[in-house]
């Protein structure tokens, strides 16, 4: 390890404006100095230095003389003072020791220290505190001892304890803490639905929880914006699940999501809810055949789950028969709704989203729920949407998007290595000590980069698995099925597995590549120390990657702490055993990748397209 860290191109980003700032101050500082040195020497040069001679020579004296006082007044007090005075003296200095002083307790007996002043009372205590016969000592800045002396006064009678009120709300309408006191019966949900809650470990709001459900209860339409693992799913299925309940009917609600995974999350979070009553909700999903999900469709179902893709295609191509259920619906919930609106860049969803709304009853006769952890210009534009003759304004209901955008239990760390040897420090530090254990999902920005880290890491060893675009279906929903029954304690994954997808195992999250959008971050990290649990994220940061780091900062609003674990030294390892062997597996990797073959060496099962002659 070197003696002295050495200055770093993102620490050096970093302190650029604050070295800015301190040459200014010191600027104005040195300044107002030299006029104090000026005025001061002027003052001096009116006095000798007589008199200055004269103070050094009574203050020498004066302090031998103390000294011959203070040892014949401690001799004369040590002979006349009882054992049981001793005894207790001693008793309380041990205990006094004991609550103020982290020294080790040996020394601190040896040792003799002043008494604080601030610990007596008045002028008798003080002749009776034993004076230092050694030279004087500074009086260390102690904070004062809760024990105090026997002539001292009595302790006030404490208070009796007040009645448990409800913690505060930030400023700005954002909560910030959850409230002890409300439940779900005092939001009005009901009793079937709190019970089925409870029957899911879920008894107290959170703080979405508490501030949509009873607007959306009244008929509010709502955009809701919290971080991620703060419980949107359950914000907005629980409101759904009452109002379908007081009234069945079909397609009475539809839910749209960005990606599979996240459909199906939700479809199985709706079906356990709901399971006291016989609800009857669909997935509509891209990578399975059409025909069955036509069947469903036209069957009317209470509730449909659906990627935007997969609905327009069947809107497009079913005919009426199929899709004219959805004229019907009464709630539409644009879950991840930022991704859903985006409309800059080549796999934007909105003109799909935009075919699904075409079908669907007018906004004055439904309910519409915007609900995401980044809340972007596109999603506020509901609130400015004219609205129809007495219908209520939108409920924006923001909980910590702006002061907590990730999860305050969350620890974020940044590893810097180099651009040509960024699989060897994944392999030596997916296996220190601390990292040995855990569950991992090792983000990639390309598809490629997450199929070629796939087959290296099953090559060094390592239990992996992965999700991403180019893999089939079933595939996807095996490997993930894998995952969350920690057969594999891998996952490497695209922005696939950013949205929504929550698994309570994963301790680490690293992003291997960099998003260059800080809100892909913030979905990123938010897999992990999710509902209040503890849970670490590390970013790999190249030569190229500063103003990257620095735009995620200051989204996030805090600063990544450089990576460290005692004994560990990322640097050796890799030389003395990674080097080499990740350097083999390295092209062992490639050219599987390049033959086309699956992960385990086995050639990929494609059919073969005749072609028309």
């Amino acid at each position: 390890m070197p003696s002295a860290a050495r200055p770093t191109p993102l620490s050096r980003a970093r302190e650029a404006p604050t070295k800015k700032k301190q040459r200014k101050a010191q600027e104005v500082s040195d300044g107002e100095f030299d006029q104090t040195n000026s005025q001061e020497s002027e003052d001096s040069d009116d006095h000798g230095g007589v008199a200055l001679d004269s103070e050094l020579d009574s203050d020498a004296g004066s302090a031998a003389y103390d000294d011959e006082q203070s040892e014949s007044q401690s001799q004369s007090q040590s002979q006349s003072r009882s054992p049981s005075q001793a005894r207790s003296d001693s008793d309380l200095d041990s205990d006094s020791d004991s609550l103020d002083n982290d020294g080790p307790r040996k020394r601190r007996r040896t040792s003799e220290s002043p008494a604080p002043l601030d610990l007596l009372d008045d002028d008798d205590d003080y002749e009776d505190v034993k004076q230092p016969a050694a030279q004087p000592v500074k009086l260390p800045i102690s904070v004062p001892s809760r024990i105090k002396r026997n002539n001292a006064q009595p302790a006030k009678p404490a208070e009796p304890p007040k009645a448990a009120e409800p913690e505060p709300e930030s400023s700005g309408g954002l909560t910030t803490r959850v409230d002890p006191n409300t439940t779900f019966e005092s939001l009005g949900v009901a009793p079937w639905l709190v019970q089925s809650l409870a029957n899911m470990a879920i008894r107290r709001p959170t703080p979405i929880q508490r501030e949509s459900i009873p607007m959306l209860l009244k008929g509010r339409d709502c955009i809701g914006g919290s971080r991620t693992g703060s419980g949107k799913t359950v914000a907005f299925s629980v409101p759904i699940l009452q109002k379908w309940a007081e009234n069945p009917s079909a397609i009475f609600a539809l839910i749209l999501t960005p990606t599979r995974e996240l459909a199906l999350q939700i479809f199985e979070q709706i079906k356990a809810i709901s399971s006291p009553y016989s609800l009857k909700a669909i997935l509509v999903t891209g990578g399975t055949d059409m025909r069955p999900q036509a069947i469903a469709l036209a069957s009317r179902p209470h509730i449909v789950i659906a990627t935007p893709g997969r609905l327009a295609d069947h809107i497009r191509t079913s005919g009426e028969d199929t899709v004219c259920g959805l004229r019907r619906v009464r709630f539409v919930v644009l879950d991840e709704a930022d991704r859903l609106l985006a409309a800059n860049g080549p796999g934007s969803m909105l003109p799909d989203v935009e075919e699904c709304l075409s079908a669907l009853p007018p906004p004055a006769e439904r309910q519409t729920l915007l609900f995401t952890a980044t809340i972007t210009p596109e999603v506020m534009a509901l609130k400015s949407m004219p609205r129809a003759p007495g219908r209520p304004p939108v409920f924006v209901c923001e909980v910590d998007t702006e002061n907590l955008a990730i999860p305050p239990t969350l620890r974020q760390m940044h590893l810097q290595v180099p651009v040509t040897h960024r699989e060897h420090y994944l392999h030596v530090f997916l296996l220190t000590p601390q990292n040995v254990d855990k569950s991992v999902i090792i983000f990639c920005n390309r598809t490629s980069t997450a199929d070629f880290l796939h087959h290296l890491l099953r090559l060094l060893g390592h239990r992996v698995t992965a999700l991403h675009s180019r893999l089939p279906q079933r595939q996807r929903i095996d490997n993930l099925g894998r995952f969350r029954a920690q057969a594999a304690r891998i996952l490497v994954a695209t922005d696939v597995a950013s949205r929504g997808l929550d698994i309570p195992e994963v301790k680490l999250v690293i992003n291997y590549d960099i998003p260059r959008d800080p809100d892909d971050y913030i979905h990123r990290v938010g897999r992990t120390a999710r509902a209040g649990r503890k849970g670490d994220a590390v970013t790999f940061v190249g030569q190229r990657d500063v103003e990257l780091v620095l735009a995620i900062e200051k989204r996030v609003g805090r600063q990544m702490e450089a990576w460290s674990e005692e004994g560990v030294n990322l640097e050796t390892r890799v030389i003395r055993d990674a080097l080499k062997l990740v350097g083999e597996k390295k092209r062992e990797a490639l050219l599987e990748v390049e033959e086309g073959r699956e992960v385990g060496g086995k050639r990929k099962r494609t059919k073969l397209k005749l072609n028309r002659t």
